[in-house]
């Protein structure tokens, strides 16, 4: 894999020659490049919370949150600050280094619920936990706050294609989607990007996606692949589950684009064989997601996922050391 000598960037037809590699061997150099740059048996535990649900005004196809859907969803208020630490103490004691919290909000707004983010992204660092927020579109002056307030990465996938967006969302653009990551990184925030495998897409928008991801600068610290999980009352639920070896194919592409991120199996585990799974971990996916849920979709239970790594010999992460913590807050 080479880069151009005049952006020092991905081409397409980089990406389209990697991905278009016999499946075995991709997985065979995706491992091999895991292993240079991540400890080979060892994975993240994170933990997503819903701290906004419901009441979305994007048109996102695929959310349960959006107001232009008719998924059954309970709509909650912006929670406490209180509860959601007690949360992140909970998930901190089941072993995740990195605690995520989602608003169903389509841009961040400056005021008092804002403020109480901040609040919570403090009290998470202040525990010796990453703390990673996704919260919609964000300024400049308000990635700054967040990055005051600890906070170590920002979530803000860019779910498809630049040529499939628009079949996906119309209420946002892609750019806007790219203009929030360029102000998380401005803040010396770290971006969680990725996307959703299985949205009608077809190869090339996977490729596209892939290609956008690797020359986004810097490249992201987390790339997370999601697997659609239909939603009942979205217009994507009756959408049939993307081929398991397209998934795996994304992401040994993925870990071999972007050598230093951490490559996170996010939405639809559920339906995902544990001899997938482990294939995918092969292929260089080294951070799950754990808990109940993710935001609104169902996700593998605890103890199934620590069984599956013991079965594997796979250690879950070390929480953070004291001085670690300390480089996190800085």
């Amino acid at each position: 894999m080479t880069k151009t000598v005049e952006t020092n960037s991905y081409t397409l037809d980089d990406v389209r020659a990697l991905y278009s590699r016999p499946l075995l061997d991709l997985v065979y150099e995706a491992a091999s490049v895991h292993r240079a740059n991540h400890r080979a048996n060892e994975m993240q535990m994170c933990t997503l919370l819903s701290i906004k649900t419901g009441g979305c005004t994007e048109d996102c196809g695929y959310c349960s949150q959006s107001l232009h859907n008719d998924a059954e969803l309970d709509k909650e208020l912006l929670m406490k600050v209180d509860d959601v630490l007690e949360q992140a103490r909970k998930a901190k004691e089941s072993g995740s280094t990195r605690f995520c919290m989602g608003a169903a909000w389509p841009k961040v707004l400056d005021g008092r619920a804002f403020d109480r983010v901040c609040d919570m992204v403090k009290g998470v660092t202040d525990m010796g936990m990453e703390a990673c927020c996704t919260l919609g579109m964000l300024t400049e002056d308000q990635a700054f706050k967040l990055k005051e307030a600890g906070l170590t990465a920002y979530n803000h996938n860019l779910d498809t294609s630049r040529e499939f967006y628009d079949k996906v969302i119309t209420t946002r653009n892609y750019d806007d989607r790219l203009d929030t990551l360029k102000n998380v990184a401005k803040a010396g925030i770290s971006a969680c990007c990725g996307g959703i495998l299985g949205l009608g897409e077809s190869e090339e928008d996977r490729i596209s996606l892939l290609h956008t991801l690797s020359n986004l600068d810097p490249q992201p610290e987390s790339v997370p692949i999601n697997m659609l999980v239909p939603v009942k009352g979205t217009p994507m639920e009756n959408n049939k589950m993307l081929d398991i070896f397209e998934w795996i194919r994304c992401i040994a592409v993925a870990r071999i684009l972007m050598p230093k991120a951490m490559v996170r199996l996010s939405a639809g585990r559920l339906t995902i064989s544990k001899e997938a799974q482990a294939m995918a971990f092969m292929a260089g996916a080294n951070a799950i997601f754990t808990g109940e849920k993710l935001l609104t979709t169902p996700n593998p239970e605890k103890d199934a996922d620590y069984g599956l790594l013991e079965e594997l010999g796979i250690t879950p992460r070390a929480p953070f050391t004291e001085e670690e913590s300390k480089e996190v807050a800085a």
